[in-house]
C-alpha cells in the first residue's frame, strides 16, 4: 500500500504522520514544491497548476491514494487534480476541522492564512458547519513561511500577534492550515485552555476508507515499516532538513527510503 501527498512545503508532514501512526507498513510519497512555495499568496489558476504538477508527479510513482495535504490548494486545486486522475487514483483533499470544534457550542476561532481568512470558501464551511458556535476568523500572517522555514522566533511572534487577534477565553482553535499542526503545541499555550482541532487524523483516516484499508497498530502490521519517497518539484531527493525541527518529521526521517 501506498500513500502520495501533495503540498508546497513542510504543511504535509502532519497527514503524513497521521498516516504512518495508523498504517506503519504503508509506503509514503511526498511530493512539493519549493521552487513555487508559498503558495497562498499566488493566483487560485497558478496554485492550481503548481498543485497539479506536484500530483502528475507523485502519481507517478503509482501510489493508491493521493492526498491534497493543503488547505489552499484544496480549495483552488482539487477539482484539477481529481479530473486528472480519478478514478483510477483516489484524491483526498483537505478541509478545516470546523464541524468537531463548533459541535460543542460557545466560542471557536479559526487561524487561517490571510488568503483564506474571510474568504467565500472559509464563510461556507463556517455557515454550513458553524451550528450554533461564535466563530472568529483570525489571520495568520507569516506563520505558515515561518513554520516551512524553521525559523521558531518567527513562529513564536506569528503565534502571538494571532493569540493576540483571538478573543479571550475561547473552547476550541481550528488549525485552518495544514503548516499550524505542526506547531500545535505551541498554539496551545498560546491560547489556554483551548482545544486545538486540526485535520490530519481525520484526512489520514478517509485515504486508507477510500483504499478499503483498516488503521492498523504497528504490532498488528507485523511490526513492518513503510518506505519514504520524497518529491521536490517532481526531482527525488532526500527529506528537507528542516523537517527534523518537527516531530513528525523526525519520525518519518528514520523510515526507509522507497525502492
Amino acid at each position: 500500500m501506498k500513500i502520495a501527498l501533495v503540498d508546497s512545503g513542510i504543511g504535509l508532514l502532519a497527514a503524513a504522520a497521521a498516516v504512518r501512526r495508523m498504517r506503519p507498513d504503508a509506503d509514503l510519497v511526498l511530493s512539493c514544491d519549493p521552487e513555487g512555495m508559498p503558495w497562498g499568496p499566488r493566483t487560485a489558476q497558478d496554485v492550481s497548476d503548481r498543485a497539479l504538477q506536484c500530483a502528475l508527479a507523485a502519481a507517478e510513482h503509482r501510489p493508491d491514494a493521493l492526498i491534497v495535504a493543503c488547505n489552499t490548494a484544496s480549495v483552488h486545486a482539487l477539482a484539477a487534480v481529481r479530473a486528472a486522475l480519478e478514478p483510477a487514483l483516489p484524491v483526498i483533499g483537505t478541509v478545516p476541522a470546523i464541524k468537531p470544534a463548533a459541535a460543542g457550542g460557545g466560542a471557536v476561532a479559526i487561524w487561517a492564512t490571510p488568503a483564506t481568512t474571510g474568504s467565500a470558501y472559509q464563510r461556507a464551511l463556517i455557515a454550513e458547519f458553524g451550528g450554533g458556535a461564535e466563530v472568529t476568523e483570525v489571520p495568520c500572517p507569516g506563520l505558515a513561511d515561518a513554520v516551512d522555514a524553521g525559523d521558531t522566533a518567527a513562529v513564536a511572534a506569528a503565534v502571538a500577534a494571532a493569540a493576540g487577534l483571538t478573543p479571550v477565553g475561547v473552547r476550541a482553535v481550528v488549525l485552518g492550515c495544514t503548516h499550524y499542526e505542526l506547531v500545535t503545541d505551541r498554539i496551545a499555550a498560546a491560547v489556554p485552555g483551548a482545544l486545538m482541532f486540526g485535520s490530519a487524523d481525520a484526512v489520514a483516516a478517509q485515504a486508507l476508507r477510500r483504499i478499503g484499508q483498516a488503521a492498523e497498530p504497528a504490532a498488528a502490521a507485523g511490526g513492518a515499516l513503510g518506505g519514504l519517497e520524497v518529491l521536490l518539484n517532481g526531482r527525488s531527493a532526500a527529506l528537507p532538513a528542516v523537517a527534523a525541527a518537527y516531530l513528525e518529521g523526525a519520525a518519518l526521517a528514520v523510515t526507509p527510503a522507497t525502492a
